[in-house]
């Protein structure tokens, strides 16, 4: 009689890979934004070269304020921080506002699955950029709603939203991933499962 363990390996050996690999990211993301920020353990040579969380809100920002002139928004970045209305108020985007949350569970999910590199790395470059552009427009569109003082009908705040249209998306990328591999399985039975 099989043991649970040997029942359940490729699903074992599936969910430790998922955990590790968002476990290091995750909180390898929040050990360098400690390392980083000037309090604490600070570490100069991160925080010049290899700080991804801050190039990636500024690559949040100014992705924001292009997409904001193409409608004929005047904004500027206040600092390392604000996307500001001319003449206005601004959006100020803290470290939880990033998305490395959410990005860490997408590249988790698709490096704990059974597929060659190649399909993995185009996932996960399709899943970041997307989660990226919902974020971007999240922004864009919180600083046309507080500028313009419209209400949204909610007492949830935007990064709630922000979290329910990220998870949604990353649900729908699962189901059409999940689908590419079972057309894959059924026209190439032999590429299946290989790592």
């Amino acid at each position: 009689m099989p043991t649970f363990f040997s029942r359940y390996t490729s699903l074992i050996i599936y969910l430790l890979k998922f955990l590790i690999c968002f476990c290091v990211l995750y909180f390898g993301t929040i050990a360098l934004i400690g390392l980083t920020s000037p309090e604490g353990y600070y570490s100069p040579f991160l925080h010049n070269h290899l700080n991804y969380i801050a190039w990636l809100r500024f690559a949040l920002l100014q992705t924001s304020k292009i997409l904001l002139s193409f409608f004929g928004y005047n904004t500027f970045i206040d600092n390392i921080y604000t996307l500001r209305m001319q003449g206005g108020r601004g959006v100020h985007l803290v470290y939880t506002c990033i998305g490395y949350g959410i990005m860490s569970f997408w590249v988790a999910f698709i490096f704990a699955n059974k597929v060659r590199w190649q399909k993995k790395t185009k996932w996960i470059i399709a899943g970041l950029l997307l989660i990226f552009f919902i974020n971007v427009i999240r922004i864009s569109l919180l600083l046309v709603v507080i500028n313009n003082r419209w209400s949204y009908g909610s007492n949830i705040d935007n990064h709630t939203l922000f979290n329910i249209a990220a998870y949604l998306l990353i649900f729908t990328m699962i189901y059409f991933f999940d689908r590419s591999e079972r057309r894959t399985a059924i026209n190439n039975p032999k590429k299946i499962n290989r790592p």
